[in-house]
């Protein structure tokens, strides 16, 4: 996570992002410093890992983003500047990031763009077949591992599986029992769709559903080499459209004078 007292000098846009299912703000880490110093990248840290292992993780999107919410507008409120910010989120990610922008949306101050990320719309997942984040624990690693959410060789390493493992059923829990609830204002926000070209998780026409969710006309669509997994590995095309998407966002947005008595707050994200 960038330092909260020192942010970029020159960043034009601040992006907040969201992991997925089971994973924490490592998965970002070298966003920061690819995407500086016009972007300033907070990976958001989640409840039950990272620095937060004494909190419980969250079982339900809604409280997740509730909470997501509070800390992000707090950060805001503090911030020694005043400028945009955008939510970046992947599989689960992508729906606490929606959810939490319809949170912030209601405080008054939604984003400048919502990037979602190999995720159906929230209106079109649906209960899972055989949901599994009820089974005893032997069982509920081997479903997550043939449904490709960790690696298997995560089963050598007990003292890591014996840390990740509560947040990896929280993160299941909140994932299968979610359910989208309509109503409100729909987003002011456009929303960038991403996408591995080879996602199996995802009906491809249901992506443009996302143009559902917000007032915006235009909606950006692409794809990327790879599974559902592909950030890693087509990382540098990514960032190269992430950039891109994020500054025409930024662009979009007059940024008012920085105010230098301010202060970032502290608090975990």
């Amino acid at each position: 996570m960038t330092d909260p007292q020192h942010p970029p000098a020159d960043a034009r846009i601040r992006l907040f992002c969201f992991p997925h299912a089971g994973a924490g703000s490592g998965v970002y880490r070298a966003w920061t410093a690819a995407l500086a110093p016009d972007i300033d990248v907070r990976p958001v840290e989640l409840p039950g890992r990272d620095g937060r292992y004494a909190e419980p993780p969250r079982t339900s999107v809604t409280a997740l983003a509730r909470g997501c919410a509070d800390e992000l507008a707090a950060v805001m409120e503090q911030a020694a500047d005043d400028l945009p910010y955008a939510l970046f989120g992947h599989s689960l990610g992508a729906v606490a990031a929606y959810e939490t922008a319809r949170a912030l949306l209601r405080r008054g101050r939604p984003p400048a763009m919502l990037v979602v990320s190999g995720s159906e719309p929230p209106h079109r997942l649906t209960a899972p077949a055989r949901p599994c984040h009820g089974l005893p624990d032997d069982a509920f690693l081997a479903e997550v591992i043939r449904l490709g959410g960790t690696s298997p060789e995560i089963r050598e390493e007990r003292e890591l599986l014996r840390l990740m493992l509560p947040a990896l059923r929280a993160d299941f829990t909140a994932a299968e029992t979610y359910r989208h609830r309509p109503g409100g204002l729909p987003l002011p926000t456009p929303i960038a769709v991403y996408a591995g070209s080879e996602d199996m998780t995802l009906v491809p026409r249901h992506l443009d559903d996302w143009g559902q969710l917000t007032r915006v006309p235009v909606v950006r669509h692409r794809r990327f080499p790879g599974d559902h997994f592909y950030l890693d590995a087509g990382r540098p095309l990514v960032l190269q459209a992430l950039r891109h998407d994020l500054l025409q966002a930024a662009a979009q947005r007059p940024v008012p004078p920085r105010t230098p008595t301010a202060h970032l707050s502290r608090r975990p994200l």
